[in-house]
């Protein structure tokens, strides 16, 4: 599997708890904080809906 960087840009202030919890199981709390996870289907999915939020790099 290929792996990706995902970065949270922008404050969860002002968006739903659905995508503050989405967020925080993509294991990001603070703006400007970074993970590395593999580019699975599940973790995809959670950076789609949350795109707004996050920036995502190949690795």
């Amino acid at each position: 599997m290929a792996k990706i960087k995902i970065k949270l840009t922008k404050g969860l202030s002002g968006h739903t708890k659905r995508q503050r919890e989405t967020v925080k199981a993509l294991g990001l709390g603070k703006v400007n904080s970074c993970v590395d996870k593999e580019a699975t289907p599940a973790i995809l999915g959670m950076v789609a809906k949350v795109q707004h939020l996050v920036v995502v790099e190949n690795i």
